[in-house]
């Protein structure tokens, strides 16, 4: 089984990060000197991904951009010897395609991957949310790769969660555990209470799914309301006798979704990048110092006479 294409939805309006969203589309958030995007493609080129599907709205041409050829940038950088300074973007384009496809309203992440079913055939594809960046050894994608083409079906990306966040994401019940990692799954559950989840196992922004998938969103879009989401379709596919798997990823995992997920992002990558790491970590040892920048009250010079 060979998966060579893959959809990233980046059509949302971004509200967590509004004003700046308004003109600029969350998935360029910076992380350390690359936008947030940048490290997703980066992850599936190395699972040999040939061609990325990018669903994007109206305004979010940075996107398409980024990752564009610019001539007179590249012309200068190497006349300044400073090419590495983009080298990755070259990689990229080298081993990738773009596909850009228009997502005329946001009604849901299952209507995001169904407006891109023309580029797909009947293959195992991808699916990269890119509010989950996650580090590993072994690219996240590539885990999933190896199981679906294992297990001849759909799998997806889960990890340990503790029970009060479970209402914050769809949480996977357990038709039969296969390895202490791998899991074949008899249902999807979207933002269960916590006394309703029927596991500590939630899905994150990672999938193989089997071209079928788009039958099932067609057959399930018929009865949505106000948003077409994407577990519907997953849960179709298996009510269709369809086999869905679950594993566990290794790596490091960062919600990027929101301000606090973002900085925490920053902050731990930066404390694990051999530029960057010395200068973060002095700063931190010296938040109480005299000279620290992190906000003490107890530092706020007054002006005010008694």
């Amino acid at each position: 089984m060979d998966v060579k294409k893959t959809i990233i939805p980046a059509a949302g309006i971004g509200t967590n990060f509004l004003p700046f969203t308004k003109s600029v589309p969350k998935e360029m958030l910076p992380l350390l000197n690359k936008p947030a995007l940048q490290y997703v493609i980066e992850e599936g080129v190395s699972s040999k991904i040939e061609q990325f599907i990018m669903v994007t709205s109206r305004d979010k041409f940075a996107i398409a951009n980024h990752f564009d050829s610019h001539s007179e940038l590249e012309a200068w950088l190497k006349e300044e010897n400073k090419q590495d300074l983009v080298g990755n973007l070259e990689k990229i384009r080298r081993a990738a395609t773009f596909t850009y496809v228009r997502q005329s309203e946001q009604i849901g992440l299952g209507h995001a991957v169904w407006v891109a079913r023309h580029t797909i055939g009947k293959e195992y594809f991808g699916i990269m949310l890119p509010d989950d960046i996650i580090i590993s050894k072994q690219p996240a994608l590539t885990q999933l790769i190896q199981v679906a083409r294992q297990e001849k079906s759909s799998v997806l990306a889960v990890q340990e969660v503790p029970a009060e966040l479970a209402p914050h994401y769809g949480m996977i019940a357990v038709k039969k555990q296969i390895t202490p990692n791998l899991f074949q799954v008899s249902q999807i559950i979207e933002k269960p209470s916590q006394k309703d989840t029927p596991s500590n196992l939630a899905v994150i922004g990672r999938y193989v799914l089997s071209s079928k998938l788009f039958d099932a969103l067609e057959e399930t879009n018929a009865y949505a309301v106000d948003e077409l989401r994407l577990t519907d379709g997953i849960n179709s596919m298996m009510k269709n006798n369809e086999k869905v798997f679950a594993v566990k990823i290794s790596g490091m995992r960062y919600d990027i979704g929101n301000p606090i997920g973002w900085v925490k992002a920053i902050i731990s990558m930066a404390l694990q990048h051999p530029h960057y790491a010395p200068a973060i970590k002095a700063f931190l040892n010296e938040k109480d110092g005299i000279n620290s920048f992190i906000y003490n009250q107890a530092k706020n010079i007054s002006h005010e006479q008694s």
